[in-house]
């Protein structure tokens, strides 16, 4: 079968290791409390700065906990527009500025939106990378579902109670930068636990990976393997139920039309 692929052996390896020494701190909303679904609380921008690893900018947020008399400090990923002395609202009935944190269910459609929930309160899990965002596309009769269009193109359906905060990731443009030589990559793939350059696995030879060799540069055999297949073999398309893209019609329907069915 030959020696064990790459990212088996990268896997298990103390050298492919994430350099994480020098990251600030995760990412994430505060926790959801009594004050922030029926009011709002008030946070101050302490400072805006960079988190190795990360295109965009970590704002550092100071609350005062009105409960325990003490200073929390969380970090939000920065939108465009936020400054250090800024004060910023999370909350039910906070107003619709750019650095504030409210429900999906009170802002109108239309609203740009970033670091978008899935769950309520996890805590941000949508539109994070830099320059991108979410658009909010409409509510349900009831007011429990709202429907969100994500920087891919993909429309999803989440509770209204999901928090988002206003505003475009920061760090916009970042891609546009020509990339001079090689030596930048690597630097910036170390960080984040990937090695460059990569080699394709068709272009290796047989006792290299499973879809090496061959006279042309193809795999030769079905890309698709079993959960249970044995190291060495399990690479490409592991317990795939399908394969391709959904073409006309297969999707999801459309949020017009289930509320047309009601």
């Amino acid at each position: 079968m030959g020696k064990t692929i790459r990212a088996q052996r990268n896997g298990k390896s103390t050298v492919y290791m994430a350099h994480t020494t020098k990251r600030i701190a995760p990412a994430k909303f505060r926790n959801m409390d009594y004050v922030e679904r029926n009011g709002y609380i008030r946070g101050v921008v302490r400072d805006v700065v960079h988190d190795s690893g990360r295109g965009a900018a970590l704002a550092k947020v100071e609350f005062r906990d009105p409960a325990r008399f003490q200073k929390n400090v969380e970090y939000f990923v920065a939108p465009e527009g936020m400054y250090s002395g800024q004060y910023i609202y999370c909350g039910a009935k906070a107003a619709l500025t750019v650095g504030n944190v409210l429900p999906l269910g009170v802002m109108p459609e239309g609203t740009i939106v970033c670091n978008v929930e899935g769950v309520v309160n996890d805590k941000g899990q949508y539109a994070r990378a830099s320059g991108t965002c979410a658009t909010i596309i409409g509510h349900s009769e009831d007011g429990q579902k709202t429907r969100v269009k994500l920087p891919s193109g993909a429309r999803k359906t989440v509770s209204s109670k999901c928090r988002g905060m206003i505003g475009i990731v920061s760090g916009g443009g970042r891609t546009d930068k020509p990339v001079m030589k090689a030596g930048l990559l690597v630097h910036k793939f170390r960080a984040k636990k990937k090695k460059y350059p990569e080699v394709k696995a068709v272009a290796m030879n047989p006792v290299d990976h499973r879809f090496g060799g061959g006279n042309h540069q193809h795999i030769g055999r079905p890309a698709t393997i079993s959960r249970y297949a044995p190291p060495g073999r399990k690479v490409g398309l592991i317990a795939a139920r399908r394969t391709g893209l959904l073409r006309g019609g297969k999707g999801e329907k459309k949020f017009e039309d289930v509320q047309g069915q009601k």
